[in-house]
C-alpha cells in the first residue's frame, strides 16, 4: 500500500484504464469501514482509500478537536483490508486560501435540519474526491442513511459518472451499530445507547403491522432524547 499526500501524486498513481474503487473515510477504522474495503477489494483493481477528518462538515460545538485520530493503526488496518492507495492530505490541500465553491444541498429535512451546513460539507468533500481519483466506484455505509441519500442525489443531479454502493451497516454483538465516535462512550453510556437499534426495530415492526413507526420508535427511545425521529424516504 501506498500513502500520498497531494492530488496530484494521487493522480499519477491511477491508471483510468482500471477500475477503480474509493472509500471516503474521516479515520479511526473499525469493522464496518473494513467491510467496506473488502468489498471494494473483490469488485475493483485499484482500492483508494481517503483518510481525512473534513472540517467542514462539524458544526459549532461539535467535536472536530477532539474526533478520534490514529493514522499510524489505520494505515495498518488499510493495508491488511487490501488497499492500494491511502489518500492522507492536509486540510490547505483539499481547503486552499480562497476555497469558495461549494455545493449546497436543499430540502435535507431530518438531519439537515438539526445540523445546519453538515451536508453541504459532505456533499462538497465528496464531490471534490469524486473528481480527484474519478472512481468507477464508490463505497459508503448504510449506518449514515442521510448521507447516502444526499450523496445519490448529487451523483444524479450533477450527471457524476460513478456507481454508489451502500453496504449494510455494521454492529457490535449485542445492537449498537459501529462508530468512530463510539470510542467517546463509558459503558454506562454505550448500554444506554442500545435503546437507539431497539427503537429502530420498534419502528419497522410497527410500520409493518400498518400503526405509526414514529411513535413507536420514541416510545421505545428509554429516556433518551433524540434531535429527530422522522420517517423519510
Amino acid at each position: 500500500m501506498k500513502t500520498v499526500r497531494a492530488i496530484r501524486e494521487l493522480r499519477a498513481e491511477l491508471d483510468p484504464s482500471r477500475r477503480v474503487g474509493l472509500v471516503p473515510t474521516m479515520g479511526a477504522f473499525h469493522a464496518g469501514h473494513l467491510s467496506l474495503f473488502r468489498a471494494a477489494r473483490a469488485e475493483c483493481d485499484v482500492v483508494v482509500v481517503s483518510l481525512f477528518v473534513n472540517p467542514t462538515q462539524f458544526g459549532a460545538g461539535e467535536d472536530l478537536d477532539r474526533y478520534p485520530r490514529s493514522e499510524e493503526g489505520d494505515a495498518r488496518l488499510a493495508e491488511e483490508a487490501g488497499v492500494d492507495v491511502l489518500f492522507a492530505p492536509t486540510v490547505a490541500e483539499l481547503y486552499p486560501d480562497g476555497f469558495g465553491t461549494w455545493v449546497d444541498v436543499e430540502e435535507t429535512g431530518a438531519e439537515g435540519a438539526a445540523r445546519p451546513e453538515h451536508f453541504r460539507g459532505v456533499a462538497t468533500i465528496c464531490l471534490k474526491l469524486f473528481n480527484i481519483v474519478r472512481p468507477d466506484l464508490a463505497y459508503f455505509g448504510q449506518k449514515d442513511a442521510r448521507q447516502a441519500a444526499v450523496l445519490r442525489r448529487m451523483i444524479r443531479d450533477l450527471d457524476l459518472e460513478l456507481e454508489l454502493r451502500v453496504l449494510p451497516t455494521v454492529r457490535d454483538a449485542d445492537g449498537l451499530a459501529l462508530s468512530s465516535r463510539n470510542a467517546y462512550l463509558s459503558q454506562e453510556e454505550h448500554d444506554r445507547a442500545l435503546a437507539l437499534p431497539r427503537a429502530l426495530e420498534a419502528g419497522r415492526s410497527a410500520h409493518l403491522r400498518g400503526s405509526d413507526p414514529v411513535e413507536a420508535a420514541k416510545a421505545a427511545l428509554n429516556g433518551l432524547e433524540p434531535d429527530y425521529v422522522e420517517l423519510v424516504d
